[in-house]
């Protein structure tokens, strides 16, 4: 008799693993049993031959679950024969913690098609779900992912639910949230007050329906979900989209979109192949899609749906080309859709900037102003998880958020990391992650957001707790931002301080870096890349503020080769704040604002400047006092976006000035002509990439009534050119081949696909990211992988 043990490592816990062990070991004829430890699943078989095994193995590869991964099978001969004639699948055995958590998943086809067929016990049940698909992140407490860990807890199961739970055969086989009407959570509709209403007062069978025919009167409701809570409308009904903006007090941003199916999409967006098969995805993101071109007559601001009566709000995405759609990614809000021909509004359940809500009472305080009634349930979520959002740049899928439906799903390490020690990352202040690291992959958390926000900041530590015990993590190296004021920074040193545990200050741009390294699986061996990292700003080593660069960069060490031009930022942050500002910076360093002004004083673009407190920037310039100098890519998007009057004033939310500008660039990117032209200037340590040539070329543009979509092109052209210009010569001088293209501002299609196509028609490889973002929710990931690799030893490390 041949008997072996089979470790099976990766994401399998869950997610329906063990019954599809127990049956295709049955399917095999072998005898044994299975069981799930925290170092994965744990498989003991036994058979005639050992092919036998090879073929059970080989089948368990190819047909694991859905939501499994495997990472490793580790087969290991056993001395002594089992004892057993049959297959069993054996309770959890609590070991230390070395397997994954899934990420929440969409509602599959078998659980949507139970809550629709009236004969089904299941019928119009909200929290419907199997090993297939269902929350799993946002409601467990602890590992082994077991329904005692879970907020399932407190509904023990019926006899029927537990026939399910204990029959390996079903689908729902330990389905840990496993539920019915009969044992499982409620939902139930209140109004702002948070009096319970009666569902048949409105002539509706249940709380869903009610809500959903509210909806259509134009409320504005409160809907508890997997990960949090929305805020939602009908996204036609233009008086509510406003009534929503001001409750919410967000002006400009554009509002997220759910459709209950992907033709109700591709009535006003274009949906390839690709798009569709990631909206009906496990992870169900929000996906960014192209509008489809508006009907003559109309004004270009939104798409319309085919008919009058359904055609979007002009609010829904002010000055944008692009509308975030996601598909019902749980029974609830498939429920809410089912009779709805056009789209709802779904945002997140807060006050601009605040993070969402997630429980009942703390929604009872922040949203009974926001909304006028409140659809509501008993199971608890434990963990907030945002929706994630994607976009397609470059013929690939990019993560721009990771939350529901992809973290903490870990992330493999590329060779050479395995052997550093367990570490933490802290992250970057906005956009903020928290990665954990060890044995050669890296647990990402879901977006935590920006830590500003006093709220955001205590969740950030209370995320961090529940990560180290659900991973029992026990870090012996930590991993910062070198900004001496960021919270996370704080945080971290003080961490360091207390437990006598090494630090690492990584500079932020290094981490935008190796953040796409890592994404890519650059082995650490491989040697350095040139790094163009694009962003806001970043705290550099030389105290300034950088936002620019070219790095020629490994993991461990780089070096600045080439920047932007810094600029001062008059006010500080106010110049983030009003994008003016940026543009008279610009101007007074490019040419002088004086001159600027005589050149051309018949411009309504300089009449407005003068309006400005230009004497008291020019003094605050002069004198170094509150402008610090950046080199700062966003704040020269900022800048071009001001001369068009993008962004107003003052932006309503980060980016916005930049956003609009790439999407008023591109109406016209195949129309605009020659891009404007940028110079550079050599010094004994960089090259200086100078932005002061595009300035007269754009004003030239302005005295000539060139339109506005046209200069916006140019731009992105210009610009995109000169970074290929200028990286091309680094590269050679510094003998690389590769690029690395990261940082926030490559979020922008126009700019990510222009330099790339540019890279890679010189020759270069280019690498981008997909798995993590370019921007600061990748931060924590490279964070950790320039403390794991500066901790290895030297002959780890390429020389």
């Amino acid at each position: 008799m041949n008997a072996e043990s089979i470790r099976v490592r990766g994401l399998v816990q869950g997610v329906g693993f063990r019954p599809t062990v127990w049956r295709l070991a049955r399917a095999c004829g072998l005898v044994g049993d299975v069981l799930n430890d925290g170092a994965g699943v744990l498989i003991r078989v036994q058979a005639d031959d050992r092919q036998t095994i090879d073929r059970f193995c080989e089948r368990l590869r190819a047909e694991c679950p859905p939501l499994a991964r495997i990472e490793s099978i580790e087969r290991t001969p056993l001395a002594a024969g089992l004892e057993t004639d049959a297959f069993a699948i054996l309770a959890s055995a609590a070991t230390e913690v070395q397997t994954g958590i899934v990420a929440d998943a969409a509602t599959c086809p078998d659980c949507a098609a139970e809550i629709l067929d009236p004969t089904d016990r299941r019928y119009r049940y909200p929290f419907t779900n199997c090993t297939h698909c269902g929350p799993r992140l946002s409601i467990v407490r602890g590992i082994p992912y077991d329904r005692a860990w879970t907020s399932m807890a407190v509904f023990p199961m019926c006899p029927v639910c537990a026939g399910e739970y204990a029959n390996p055969a079903d689908r729902r086989f330990h389905a840990q949230p496993n539920a019915c009407p009969d044992c499982g959570p409620r939902v139930w509709l209140t109004d702002a007050e948070g009096r319970e209403l009666d569902p048949a007062g409105f002539g509706a069978v249940d709380a869903i329906a009610a809500a959903s025919r509210l909806l259509a009167e134009g409320r504005i409701l409160a809907i508890k979900g997997i990960g949090g809570f929305h805020l939602a409308c009908d996204a036609a009904n233009a008086a509510a989209v406003a009534e929503l903006r001001r409750r919410k007090r967000r002006f400009g941003k554009p509002f997220a979109l759910m459709a209950r199916d992907l033709e109700t999409i591709r009535a006003v967006c274009r949906v390839t192949d690709a798009d569709a098969a990631l909206l009906e995805s496990p992870a169900a993101p929000i996906l960014l899609l192209d509008m489809r071109a508006p009907r003559s007559g109309e004004d270009g601001q939104v798409s319309r749906c085919p008919s009058d009566a359904t055609a979007l709000a002009p609010e829904i995405a002010p000055g944008q080309t692009t509308l975030g759609f996601m598909l019902p990614y749980s029974p609830l809000h498939r429920l809410l859709l089912a009779d709805w021909a056009r789209p709802l509004v779904m945002t997140s359940g807060n006050l601009s900037e605040e993070p969402q809500c997630i429980d009942n009472l703390d929604a009872a305080k922040r949203l009974s102003p926001l909304a006028d009634f409140s659809l509501l349930h008993d199971r608890a979520i434990v963990n907030r998880v945002d929706d994630s959002v994607v976009r397609v740049m470059a013929g690939a899928p990019r993560l721009l958020r990771r939350a529901r439906g992809y973290a903490p799903s870990p992330i493999r390490l590329p060779p050479g990391f395995a052997d550093a020690p367990p570490i933490l990352a802290f992250g970057g202040e906005l956009k903020n992650t928290l990665c954990l690291a060890r044995d050669g992959q890296a647990i990402l958390s879901q977006h935590l957001g920006d830590l500003e926000d006093a709220r955001t900041a205590r969740e950030y530590e209370a995320t961090l707790a529940l990560y180290l015990e659900l991973f029992q993590h026990r870090p012996r190296l930590l991993a910062v931002d070198l900004h001496p004021d960021y919270r996370s920074s704080l945080l971290g040193r003080d961490w360091a301080a207390r437990a006598d545990l090494p630090l690492v200050g990584v500079q932020h741009h290094h981490a935008h870096l190796a953040s796409a390294l890592a994404d890519n699986g650059w082995p650490l061996e491989a040697g350095p890349v040139l790094g163009i990292l694009l962003d806001g700003l970043g705290y550099g080593d030389d105290g300034t503020l950088w936002g620019g660069e070219f790095l020629a960069a490994d993991y461990r060490d780089y070096r600045r080769i080439g920047h932007l031009k810094p600029v001062p930022l008059p006010g500080g942050t106010q110049a983030i704040l009003e994008p003016w500002r940026s543009l008279y910076a610009q101007l007074e360093y490019a040419r002088g604002w004086d001159e600027m002004q005589a050149r051309y004083p018949h411009l309504s673009l300089v009449r407005r400047l003068d309006e400005k407190p230009l004497g008291v920037l020019r003094i605050l310039m002069e004198r170094g006092l509150n402008a610090p100098p950046s080199s700062s890519a966003g704040r020269l998007f900022d800048a071009v976006a001001a001369t068009l009057g993008l962004g107003g004033e003052r932006v309503t939310y980060e980016g916005q000035a930049a956003i609009e500008l790439e999407a008023a660039a591109s109406r016209a990117m195949e129309t605009a002509g020659p891009g404007y032209p940028f110079a550079t200037l050599a010094t004994p340590s960089a090259t200086v990439l100078d932005a002061a040539p595009l300035w007269d070329a754009l004003f030239d543009d302005l005295t000539q009534g060139v339109a506005s979509d046209r200069i916006a092109a140019r731009f992105h052209l210009g610009f995109s050119a000169a970074l290929v210009d200028v990286g091309l010569e680094l590269a050679a001088r510094n003998g690389l081949d590769t690029v690395a293209l990261s940082g926030g501002v490559f979020q922008n299609r126009l700019l990510l696909e222009s330099v790339a196509d540019g890279f890679s028609a010189a020759g270069l490889r280019v690498l981008m990211q997909q798995q993590v973002p370019a921007n600061d929710g990748g931060l924590s990931l490279g964070q950790a992988c320039v403390a794991a690799a500066q901790s290895l030893p030297a002959s780890s490390r390429q020389p």
